[in-house]
């Protein structure tokens, strides 16, 4: 499909828009429908678009595994870490409450925090999921 000008051409104008959305969706989530899971498997369907059109050698030049396998883990540990971070602040696993002066605003940035670490590792582990696939029809 490479050889193809119009899917190119269209591919290129509509992953800004994907990534876009997938953003919108994150941070708007915790107000909203949506949240990390929807925004992480939005974002990886950009990098999906993107292998279908350009090929797995260009995407693995701009997402390599190492980068996946690092969202993956760091996506986890944000999630854990903001967990833990309650409990060290004299509050139960993941209330948010203490993370700020302010209850509301600690749970404000507590859950825009975890939803970005589910946001994160969904991505990543869609994103090498479907790697994995393509790299087994090779």
């Amino acid at each position: 499909m490479r050889d193809n000008i119009v899917l190119s051409v269209v591919a290129r104008l509509l992953m800004p828009f994907i990534l876009l959305f997938a953003l919108y969706v994150q941070f708007h989530g915790e107000v909203s429908p949506g949240g990390g899971f929807q925004a992480g498997v939005i974002f990886a369907s950009a990098f999906v678009l993107f292998v279908l059109v350009y090929g797995i050698d260009a995407a693995e030049g701009i997402i390599p595994d190492g980068f996946l396998r690092g969202g993956i883990a760091g996506g986890v540990l944000l999630y854990a870490g903001i967990g833990v971070l309650g409990l060290l602040l004299g509050s139960n696993f993941l209330d948010y409450n203490v993370l700020a002066a302010d209850p509301k605003n600690g749970q404000h940035l507590g859950i825009v925090l975890i939803e970005l670490g589910v946001g994160t590792t969904v991505a990543s582990v869609v994103t090498a999921v479907f790697y994995a696939f393509v790299r087994s029809k090779r």
